[in-house]
Parts: C-alpha cells; structure tokens; sequence
C-alpha cells in the first residue's frame, strides 16, 4: 500500500497541522510516513506545501514525483489548482472554497471553482462555515481532514486519536471543536 498526499495553502491556515495529524495517525497504525515542507513566507501569506507519503513498506524519497498524489488537500482553492500536476490518474481533490486573496490580481472565484468541480473526484467544501458551526472558526482544517478521513488508508479512531494529542495542551475546549469539525467533515 502507498499513499501519497499533496497539502497546500496559505499560512495560518493549519496545513502543517493537518499533516501532522494524518503522519500521527499513520504511525499508530505501523505504517511508514514521509513528510516535505515548505513554509515560504507563510506569516505573510504566502504558501505552505507539505509532502505526506504514508506506505506500508520503504518510502525512498520525502517528496511526491508530479502525477503521482492519491489526493490533494488544499486549504485554499487557487492553491488547489496550483497542485493539480501531481494529482495522480484516479485521485481525489478536496479544497475548501474560500479564497485567501493574497495576491492583487486573484483570479475570478468562480472560475476556480468551476475548474475544481468539473474534476472526477473532487469535493469543494464550505470549511469556514462548517468550523464556525462546530465553535471553532479556526477548525477548518479539521473539517477537510473530516472529509478526507473515508479516502485516507487510515482508521478514523487513529486520526481522532491524533487530533487529541495535537491539541490536548490547548484545553478541552479546542480539543472539542475540533474533534466536532472533524465529524462534520467526516458527514460530507
């Protein structure tokens, strides 16, 4: 088995979080994970990329070859379309639909979203609204781990189990909304 995933987005958005939720996960399980970040000038709004290779044998390389990704997890459309190359023949597309306009001349919005939902298998999810709903504005990412959860090789009581540790020291409360927006995101 060989599970490569391609997270992207803007900073602040919870991307490398999300990464280390599904690497925890992965690992509880006994599997091997691989991860590549970049950060870019994530604090002003620049782009965050992490590589996410989980197998259940050797992984060679941290880094995912174009075409290859069982699924992209983008945080942001615009960033979604940006990764398209390394989606693999068969693989899945989950983004949130709300732009972070860092960039003066965004494309249209809804040309974006057109673009990503003519794609096979992709889903294009209201992630802020859901987080908000769940009492945690910033659990937007969880709400996209929540969806990506039934075409993860993992179990969900393992990335549950993560999102527990990644967010213990935090308090209870934050514990809660995010395990919340997770379950929204898992009804998708």
């Amino acid at each position: 088995m060989k599970y490569d995933i391609i997270l992207c987005g803007v900073g602040g958005q919870g991307g490398i979080s999300v990464s280390v939720v599904i690497a925890r996960a992965a690992m509880a399980e006994g599997l091997q994970v691989k991860q590549s970040e970049v950060h870019g000038m994530s604090q002003r709004g620049g782009e965050v990329l992490a590589h996410l290779r989980i197998s259940d044998g050797t992984i060679a390389s941290p880094t995912i070859p174009l075409g290859s990704a069982s699924l992209v997890l983008a945080f942001e459309p615009l960033e979604a379309l940006r990764y398209l190359p390394w989606l693999a023949a068969g693989g899945s597309v989950i983004a949130a639909a709300e732009p972070i306009r860092n960039i003066a001349d965004y494309p249209d919005l809804g040309a974006i979203h057109a673009a990503l939902k003519a794609l096979p298998r992709s889903l294009l999810i209201d992630a802020d609204r859901i987080a908000k709903e769940a009492g945690n504005a910033r659990a937007a990412n969880m709400v996209l781990v929540g969806a990506a959860a039934r075409h993860l090789p993992l179990k969900a009581a393992s990335l549950e189990a993560a999102i527990v540790e990644l967010f213990s020291r935090k308090g209870e409360a934050v514990v809660a909304a995010n395990m919340k927006a997770f379950e929204a995101g898992r009804g998708l």
